[in-house]
């Protein structure tokens, strides 16, 4: 039996048809939204791996290029590894859905959502996202949901639920949200959207109406909410029963006696290292205490004690008011920045914020360089490149090397959409511009540490940026009525706390957001509050960054390439590349420059070397230079006929030289002046309409005599 729902979304209709393929998932929904249709399902395995204390969740969302109509390129022909919106996709969908397992479900889980059809007005990561919650919700398997989510867009200040790809164009923000639909118990409406997560850029936007935004995204999600609710009531499967682990109070009694002491003292220690190693004792002390071999007894020994260091961590900011550091909530860690560290990259900065430190490098190359981005929604050629690492010494381990995960995938993504609103146009700053920020330390958001310090290396390069960016993390403790806002978080306080609030921006606004939220609760107030709270923390870390570097230095380093721009004419495009390219490679071969044609003519020549660039420059005019009436050159003879000589002025130009305008006196014979191959000074005398050179060798001498 195939189940379709529908509903009206953002103006478009959207349908969710169950029981139609992939009948062995345990949950699998068909999402039409326009001509943008995606599949996703749900697995979650009927046993457990013996020892598994965490929920094995993968999430993998797949942009298959048929959807388009289009084969893949490369030597197979076939989807390789993800590219970085899947990666982006599906970090999205992760985020939003896994603190919405029951605690204690340890089975491993996977949503597979496959992009099968595209269009270029509706999103498929919106598709993707409603049909993982609808997947969940009729299915046998445990989740608190349904999500949903919608992206927000704002075109002359008025916003946009789920805008077209040409209405994005326009906008000055792009905020991905995701809700969760809760029954508030009391109240006139039937249910309210929580906020989950969101995820987006804006084009520096006030405090006031990102949270407006927030409001308007959350309420245009009634529709599918509404939606999921008519799946989950007509088809949905009874949830599976997860068994709770009863807590013995007489042994957590016991194990906060052995171990609050400890956890105390470890949570009064400001470095991290020596705080880990504090935990760490507290841990082995209380294990090696109540041993047992009962796997059972085992695992709630360890839900204790984990339970026992946030709970600690959280009465000592909520009751105590103080931080593990002695910092208040709005108190920003020590920072210290450097620029110019490295004298041969074109731009270095070491920003250090307590315990978190990024060293960012730039390098400046030419269009060449730019990055080339094949989506199946089209390509997308990217000339402002950030790449973000986090090698494991870091955060004082030992591990291999490895590629770039989706952390470091997504924190690059985030710390690149903070800085783009402020990267100078192609036309202002003709470079390709790459930032690598190199996490050296970690406690705390290191994400934003990269922000900061891509900033201060693109001034240091000579980057035309036009302001100064900086980001903060941002953190929330909430307990009933109690809430506290917590600015410049450390690693374990956001481990422990109910919210991770990552806003950067300038001073004018905010250019990028990240919030992940753990609990339900938080109301507008709050959001506005630490919002606002984050712009004071951000203004206070973009004065002590002003003290190092302020503006960008006027002339960018002495070993980046120098790229002048010369415009040609569109129709001499062919003069400079030559038949085969043999001009561009003549040109390359003689000054040793970079050389760039671009369809709508424009030419970029990089070097280092000024003069190589200078002779560059030159090589191009004459390769595209137009004769002039009146303008004497010095040409060489390409062929001889009896009623005169054909001279080629310029590269691929030439004239006729009549006969009667070789000389003052009568020429009898034109071999008895010019032969070919000999080189002759002649003016432009006349171009007809036809453009046919007419020149005169005559009127050259007679000039050449004045």
């Amino acid at each position: 039996m195939k189940e379709i729902f529908s509903t009206d979304f953002a103006g478009r209709d959207i349908s969710l048809r169950a029981h139609y393929m992939a009948g062995q998932a345990d949950g699998a929904v068909l999402v039409t939204y326009g001509d943008t249709v995606v599949l996703v399902t749900a697995v979650s395995m009927r046993s457990s791996r013996e020892g598994l204390d965490f929920l094995p969740l993968t999430v993998d969302y797949q942009e298959m290029t048929y959807a388009a109509g289009k084969i893949p390129g490369g030597f197979f022909k076939r989807e390789g590894r993800p590219n970085e919106r899947e990666i982006l996709t599906c970090r999205i969908i992760d985020r939003a859905i896994r603190p919405l397992f029951p605690k204690g479900y340890f089975y491993e889980t996977q949503i597979v959502a496959t992009v099968l059809s595209v269009d270029n007005e509706n999103d498929p990561d919106i598709a993707a996202m409603l049909g993982a919650s609808a997947a969940l919700e009729m299915s046998d398997i445990p989740f608190k949901g349904p999500v949903a989510g919608v992206r927000v867009g704002r075109l002359e200040g008025e916003f946009i639920c789920n805008p077209t790809a040409e209405q994005m164009n326009g906008s000055d923000l792009d905020l991905f949200l995701v809700g969760r639909k809760i029954i508030p118990g009391t109240g006139g409406r039937e249910f309210d959207v929580n906020l989950v997560m969101l995820e987006g850029g804006a084009l520096e936007i006030e405090e006031d109406v990102t949270v407006e935004a927030i409001k308007f995204g959350l309420e245009s999600m009634r529709p599918v909410m509404e939606l999921q609710d008519r799946i989950r009531q007509a088809i949905g499967k009874e949830k599976r029963t997860v068994e709770q682990i009863e807590i013995d109070e007489d042994l957590r009694r016991k194990i906060s006696d052995a171990a609050m002491a400890g956890l105390k003292d470890a949570y009064a220690t400001t470095d991290k290292l020596e705080r880990r190693i504090k935990l760490r004792q507290v841990r082995e002390s209380v294990t090696a205490e109540f041993a047992s071999e009962d796997a059972e007894i085992s695992s709630m020994m360890k839900d204790i004690l984990e339970g026992l260091e946030k709970s600690t961590l959280r009465d000592m900011i909520l009751n105590e008011k103080r931080r593990m550091d002695g910092r208040s909530n709005t108190d920003i860690r020590p920072i210290s920045s450097e620029t110019g560290l490295l004298p041969r990259t074109h731009g270095s900065a070491l920003f250090t914020r307590g315990e978190t430190q990024a060293l960012a490098l730039v390098t400046l190359g030419t269009s060449s360089d730019e990055q080339r981005m094949d989506y199946i929604s089209g390509e997308e050629m990217r000339s402002f490149i950030l790449h973000y690492n986090f090698p494991p010494f870091s955060v004082g381990e030992a591990r291999f090397l490895r590629g770039p995960g989706r952390r470091e995938i997504g924190h690059g993504a985030l710390a690149r959409r903070a800085l783009l609103p402020v990267i100078p146009s192609q036309e202002e700053f003709p470079y390709t511009v790459r930032i690598v920020s190199e996490t050296l330390s970690s406690n705390g958001s290191s994400s934003m540490a990269t922000v900061c310090g891509g900033i201060l290396s693109l001034m240091d390069a000579g980057v035309p940026v036009r302001d100064v960016v900086a980001g903060i993390a941002m953190g929330l403790l909430k307990e009933g009525e109690a809430v506290v806002i917590l600015s410049d978080i450390l690693g374990d306080e956001d481990h422990a706390g109910d919210m991770d609030f990552k806003v950067c921006g300038t001073k004018k606004g905010i250019t990028a957001m990240q919030m992940d939220i753990k609990i339900d609760g938080i109301t507008e107030d709050i959001l506005r509050k630490a919002l606002h709270q984050a712009r004071e923390g951000r203004l206070f870390i973009i004065e002590k960054m002003n003290e190092t570097l302020s503006a960008p230095k006027e002339d960018i380093s002495p070993y980046a390439p120098r790229i002048t721009t010369v415009m040609v004419k569109q129709d001499r495009i062919r003069d400079v590349i030559g038949t085969g390219g043999k001009n561009i490679r003549q040109i390359i071969s003689e000054t040793g420059v970079d050389i760039n044609v671009e369809d709508d003519g424009t030419v970029t020549i990089a070097s280092s070397d000024s003069e190589a660039a200078r002779k560059a420059v030159e090589m191009v005019k004459m390769l595209t230079e137009e004769a002039e009436v009146g303008k004497i050159y010095l040409g060489t003879v390409r062929k001889v006929v009896d009623f005169g000589a054909f001279v080629e002025i310029l590269p691929g130009t030439d004239g006729l030289v009549h006969i009667s305008q070789l000389a003052r006196e009568r020429v009898n014979k034109v071999t008895d002046v010019l032969n070919e191959g000999d080189k002759v000074s002649v003016k432009v005398i006349e171009i007809d309409r036809q453009g046919k050179i007419r020149l005169s060798r005559k009127e050259a001498l007679e000039r050449d005599a004045e």
